[in-house]
């Protein structure tokens, strides 16, 4: 006797089921600046092992010694060797030059970009295009053997760096190439309260998403404010 053969479909997997990152190194390559310090400051408060890199060793160490919470510093050659996530949050300007230089210890690691290409004149902030489209595919380009994708780039540096703030109210909008990698940064997002990591496309998507913080400066500006990004019914 002849059966039909099972067509029943696994069931889909649940987009909140994410992985424990908890014993996970990040380093956050401009860790000195506002935003990657901001960073250092809630993944650390939040239990995450944290190394901050910056072109001088010393520098590093010196923003690490202030942050506390067991943060180290280092260069960013140490840094990003060491760290099994990078993040890079370095000045648009510097984005290129930084990757590229660091392409050798970048290799096989998960790297989050959330630099935004900004330009300013008398009108405010406005977006600008890379060549290659936007800073994460610019850093996917320089850096053929890491997983990039990108993340974290509407986040208000003063609330982040602000002790008294206990929640940082907003959605972090997380794009890349392979489920595997987004999943690991949306639970990284999820390790800060009051933060949550949404899925929002592939990299060549990353454009948009860097613009938007052009919009976001202007609506700080206006109504005196810190904002950031909530997606409804999700």
């Amino acid at each position: 006797m002849t059966t039909s053969a099972d067509t029943t479909k696994p069931a889909a997997k649940d987009p909140w089921d994410l992985p424990d990152v908890s014993d996970l190194v990040v380093g956050v390559l401009g860790g000195t600046g506002d935003q990657g310090r901001g960073l250092a400051y809630r993944l650390a408060k939040a239990g995450q092992r944290v190394i901050i890199g910056s072109r001088a060793a010393e520098r590093a160490r010196s923003a690490a010694a202030e942050l506390g919470l067991g943060v180290e510093g280092a260069d960013n050659a140490e840094c990003a060797r060491r760290s099994d996530i990078v993040i890079v949050a370095v000045p648009w300007e510097g984005h290129g030059a930084t990757l590229e230089a660091l392409r050798e210890e970048l290799a096989g690691k998960l790297v989050i970009d959330c630099v935004n290409p900004l330009g300013f004149d008398k009108q405010g902030a406005y977006a600008l295009k890379p060549e290659e489209g936007s800073a994460a595919q610019q850093a996917a380009a320089l850096l053929p053997d890491s997983r990039v994708t990108a993340a974290f780039h509407h986040l208000s540096a003063v609330l982040l760096s602000d002790p008294e703030i206990e929640e940082i109210d907003t959605d972090v909008m997380v794009l890349g190439e392979k489920r595997a990698d987004t999943d690991i940064v949306q639970a990284l997002a999820a390790r800060i309260p009051g933060m949550r990591g949404v899925f929002a496309g592939r990299l060549r998507n990353a454009h948009q998403v860097e613009s938007l913080v052009a919009n976001l400066i202007s609506v700080n500006r206006r109504y005196k404010a810190h904002a950031g990004l909530r997606v409804t019914d999700v």
